[in-house]
């Protein structure tokens, strides 16, 4: 009698026992045309990441260095940096600490031929100004500056390391630091 009732059921060749795996198959389909997007978004969003002039540092580094503050004394400190790049432009943090001392150093830049512009933070003293400089293929010479501090800024990067080094005119007096990826 079941069988009948089935058979009945079916209309036209379509079993309601058919309609959950059909809907399974529709939403497994669904579900691999939102992946295969995602995974174009990101090669698309990479490609334009690493096309622009401040490609070579795209991604996440980390390392460690020295900072020199104005009595002279130095301190180890431990560090790591995110560069954020899409064509022209970049976000990037920097954030050292030491056992009696941090900074959380934050900029927006964009390059124009060889010139590059920007803004810079620092969070934990809450200062913030304008940054310029030069430079291309990951080696750059900043100039960070706001009302009473400039620093001056020297990014090199050859393949998975880079060094960078800032000199001031402020309680702060200097950094080295030595990341790789």
């Amino acid at each position: 009698m079941e069988h009948l009732q089935a058979y009945h059921a079916a209309g036209g060749g379509k079993h309601r026992a058919n309609k959950p795996i059909e809907a399974r198959a529709w939403n497994r389909r669904l579900l691999i045309a939102a992946a295969v997007l995602f995974a174009a978004g990101l090669v698309n969003s990479a490609s334009k990441a690493q096309s622009g002039p401040f490609a070579p540092l795209a991604g996440n580094w980390s390392g460690a260095g020295t900072v020199t503050l104005d009595d002279g004394s130095t301190e180890r400190i431990r560090c790591r940096a995110k560069y954020a790049p899409i064509g022209p432009t970049m976000e990037m943090s920097l954030t050292c600490a030491s056992d009696a001392y941090k900074f959380n150093l934050g900029a927006n830049v964009r390059a124009e031929g060889g010139a590059i512009a920007g803004s810079w933070s620092e969070a934990s003293r809450n200062i913030s100004g304008s940054l310029q400089g030069r430079g291309a293929g990951g080696n750059y010479e900043l100039v960070a500056s706001t009302a009473g501090f400039n620093a001056n800024i020297s990014l090199k990067t050859s393949g998975n390391r880079q060094n960078v080094t800032m000199r001031a005119d402020s309680q702060f007096r200097g950094a080295n630091i030595s990341l790789s990826k």
